[in-house]
């Protein structure tokens, strides 16, 4: 019992960590500090998943830690987006426990899709939907952090893309 206990207490301390990256990379307007940001976010979401031997999650989470390293490099390349959409669909066929894999699953594709091919708001509206899917794997696995988390990030993306959406506005009123 002391075991699960400690396990689960430092699952929410490194899912507290991995908010507070994320919150700061989503407020961002530039793409290349969200991406960065996202990278040791995704470290800390990997270990929290493993904590809570939600091993789906666990591995999407640290395959989205390549994912990001690549687009950085690699962006709109398909070739690239198509071998992590196999990446992450294998890793959740290895590790795949039931039904409650399948927001992980979602998430991870979506977000693929979203950081090779998107930029912009319609990245973070892709974002968003994958925020949206961990918010109910972090709630399976149940992780309160995590869950308060990826509700953060969905509405600071939310927030992030109504700026950028007001500063296009402007630009295009002021020349």
């Amino acid at each position: 019992m002391e075991d699960i206990g400690l396990r689960w207490l430092l699952g929410q301390g490194v899912s507290l960590v991995a908010l507070a990256l994320c919150l700061v990379a989503f407020a961002s307007k530039r793409d290349e500090r969200l991406f960065v940001l996202l990278l040791f976010a995704n470290v800390a979401f990997a270990a929290q998943f493993a904590l809570f031997q939600s091993w789906v999650a666990a591995g999407i989470s640290a395959l989205i830690v390549l994912r990001i390293a690549l687009v950085r490099r690699f962006p709109r390349h398909r070739g690239l987006m198509t071998g992590m959409l196999l990446a992450t669909v294998a890793m959740a066929v290895m590790t795949w426990s039931g039904p409650r894999d399948i927001p992980a699953l979602a998430a991870g594709l979506l977000g693929t899709w979203g950081m090779f091919m998107l930029r912009g708001i319609a990245m973070r509206a892709a974002l968003a939907g994958a925020a949206l899917c961990w918010v109910i794997s972090n709630l399976l696995a149940g992780s309160l952090g995590g869950t308060l988390a990826e509700s953060l990030i969905f509405l600071t993306n939310v927030i992030t893309m109504l700026r950028l959406r007001r500063d296009a506005r402007l630009r295009h009123i002021h020349g």
